[in-house]
């Protein structure tokens, strides 16, 4: 069963930059499609990120222009390289796997599996 592991999260101060990091636990994301969602406080969990096999990138409104996903590491990871971080987007982060390609614009939970454990983003001041 493929496992994925978060890493990057923690306290950051309004206006600065987090980059997160989605791994395989013991194996390459390059041929995986893959997704970026958040959890806030008392709300449902919400696409932020996708990016396919073949890199084509996809993001919430709420995140474009902010971030940035990519591929990095030899293809071993797929980073989240979040700018001018507000307080809204302080969360619980996962990323996930998908096989729906076709789907993938919509960065819906629905088609994503594979759920890492989340790490947490806190924007305060």
């Amino acid at each position: 069963q493929l496992q994925l592991v978060e890493s990057g999260g923690g306290l950051v101060q309004p206006g600065e930059s987090r980059r997160l990091s989605c791994a395989g636990s013991g194996f390459s994301l390059n041929p995986y499609s893959i997704g970026w969602f958040r959890r806030a406080p008392g709300k449902e969990r919400e696409g932020v990120s996708a990016i396919k096999a073949r890199n084509d990138t996809y993001y919430a409104d709420s995140v474009k222009g902010r971030f940035t996903i990519s591929r990095a590491n030899a293809g071993m990871t797929v980073d989240l390289l979040m700018n001018n971080l507000k307080p809204e987007d302080t969360a619980v982060y996962f990323c996930a796997i998908t096989y729906y390609d076709n789907y993938i614009e919509r960065i819906s939970e629905t088609f994503f599996h594979s759920w890492g454990q989340g790490t947490q983003v806190t924007v305060a001041s």
